[in-house]
């Protein structure tokens, strides 16, 4: 199965920030969206990526004083990224090697969609069960 494939169940949508937001606004984008993570990005271009445990990592390093600062200051700068014709078992694989839950989606160079690690575990679900009903529809078949 394709990326492009989960995309098009969720939708393209992504939220994301400028390098140069503040991380309490990043901070009220992941709750108002109820997220874990969000894409820097200046246009359709992806420059970094925070996620939650970011932020959490960064408080406790510089206190409070650290949500006037620019989201630029605590982001992944080096962002793994996929694109829709990547397969879900490679970005899963990835997923899982490198220890990170959100993946933004390129099509073409530009921001397309991202994927979490819930997205990717539920479409390998689904192909697990779309392939035990086959193996259960042959079973009684050849029974029959």
């Amino acid at each position: 199965m394709l990326i492009a494939a989960i995309l098009r169940s969720k939708g393209p949508e992504v939220v994301r920030v400028a390098p140069g937001a503040t991380i309490a606004f990043l901070l009220t984008e992941l709750a108002r969206h109820d997220i874990g993570a969000v894409v820097v990005a200046e246009d359709d271009r992806v420059v970094g990526i925070v996620s939650e445990r970011d932020v959490v990592r960064a408080l406790q390093r510089s206190g409070p004083e650290l949500l006037s600062d620019p989201v630029s200051a605590i982001m992944t700068r080096d962002v793994f990224t996929c694109t829709t014709e990547d397969t879900v078992e490679d970005v899963s694989e990835a997923m899982t090697l490198r220890r990170f839950r959100h993946v933004p989606v390129l099509s073409g160079g530009r921001l397309a969609g991202l994927v979490s690690i819930g997205d990717v575990v539920k479409s390998r679900l689904s192909v697990l069960e779309d392939d035990r009903a086959a193996l259960e529809a042959y079973i009684q078949g050849r029974r029959a």
